[in-house]
């Protein structure tokens, strides 16, 4: 068996993948894209990293408001296609830059606003990357953190950690509200506020999206099947799979 290290993971697992992510409806569409569009209000000369941008539809959505956006991503063949795709919709100021959350490539206070969506449960230490997002923000900057979140019970929080490792074997964790507050404040960040919306995820796409393997479908699907009412109360759980789950918008100031 060959050794490999979690970016390696990460890596293979996205890399794959890449264009699944630019047409997928859960990351192409959300509510929070306008929130990101409102905090860059008149603010056209902002220069703006989108954190794990994965096919860059935060990057998509901002690049109209900002100065400059830098799509920053661990996997090159993500990043190939959110550059094809922004030379496709004419985003000129969009750039690509590749490299891991816990080590950013860019000089102290050198972004406005640091953006990051459905990416921090991939990275091997949140802290560790929080505290790199605080060195390049520049005072007052802003920061925005979107991500499935851990409901905080055991019960379900064990649940959804199962789940999802099940399906995608580069996922760390799912982080609580109180978890997400706790390391934003020891990386020297404010936070400002948060929300919580509730996504659902249609059970076909969310496998294949990863290319999971037939058998941990099958160990997913199982384990659905044998929780108790809480569980498959709380997450929606339906006949086919597809379930409900919870998205946290999380703000920070330096």
């Amino acid at each position: 068996m060959t050794s490999s290290t979690h970016n390696d993971v990460v890596q293979r697992q996205f890399g794959e993948q890449a264009n699944a992510y630019l047409s997928s409806a859960v990351h192409a569409q959300g509510p929070e894209f306008a929130l990101l569009q409102e905090a860059l209000a008149g603010r056209g000369d902002a220069r703006v990293l989108d954190l794990g941008c994965g096919a860059g539809h935060v990057s998509f959505h901002v690049a109209p408001q900002a100065g400059e956006v830098v799509a920053y991503d661990l996997s090159q063949s993500m990043l190939d296609v959110v550059a094809a795709a922004a030379d496709a919709r004419g985003l000129a100021n969009i750039r690509t830059e590749c490299g891991a959350a816990e080590h950013l490539p860019f000089a102290d206070q050198s972004f406005d606003f640091v953006f990051s969506r459905y990416s921090a449960h991939h990275w091997s230490d949140l802290g560790l990357a929080l505290r790199e997002v605080r060195r390049v923000l520049k005072p007052g900057g802003g920061a925005a953190f979107i991500d499935v979140m851990s409901p905080g019970s055991p019960l379900l929080d064990t649940y959804l950690q199962s789940v999802e490792l099940l399906r995608d074997t580069s996922h760390v964790r799912d982080y609580s509200v109180a978890q997400w507050q706790r390391l934003v404040s020891e990386a020297g960040l404010h936070v400002t506020g948060h929300s919580r919306q509730r996504l659902r995820l249609e059970w076909q796409s969310w496998v294949e999206r990863m290319r999971t393997p037939e058998a941990l479908r099958v160990a997913i699907r199982q384990l659905q099947q044998a929780m108790g009412e809480e569980v498959r109360q709380y997450y929606q759980i339906e006949a086919d799979g597809s379930f409900s789950t919870d998205v946290l918008v999380l703000w920070a100031e330096r």
